[in-house]
């Protein structure tokens, strides 16, 4: 069974920085693309950004280029999403998705950015 454990969120000060973690079970990783989005309160679920299955292309919505970063490690079956510079707006619970799997998702991590 496909399933996705996301981690690492909480409250952060305007301009921090948070590492969340997500772990996939079910399926191996290496196979497959990797994405993060994102649902803010009242929104609907955006799309953040995509690694490619070796994790050396990434590719992220034009509003966090240059914020935020994703990583895997393959072998622990996991994927990581950096946020930097955080602002009030990015104020979200992120989800990871492997887009080729399909409507599967996990409960997410909630980040609150705020002072």
């Amino acid at each position: 069974q496909v399933q996705f454990a996301e981690s690492g969120g909480g409250l952060v000060q305007p301009g921090g920085s948070l590492r969340l973690s997500c772990a996939a079970s079910g399926f191996s990783i290496s196979m497959h693309h990797m994405s993060w989005y994102r649902q803010a309160p009242g929104k609907e679920r955006e799309w953040v950004g995509t690694i490619n299955k070796s994790g050396g292309i990434t590719n992220f919505s034009g509003n966090f280029q240059g914020r935020f970063n994703i990583s895997r490690d393959n072998a622990e079956n996991m994927v990581y999403l950096h946020l930097n510079s955080l602002k009030p707006e990015d104020t979200a619970v992120y989800y990871c998705n492997a887009p080729r799997l399909g409507n599967i998702w996990g409960k997410g991590t909630l980040v609150t950015v705020s002072s």
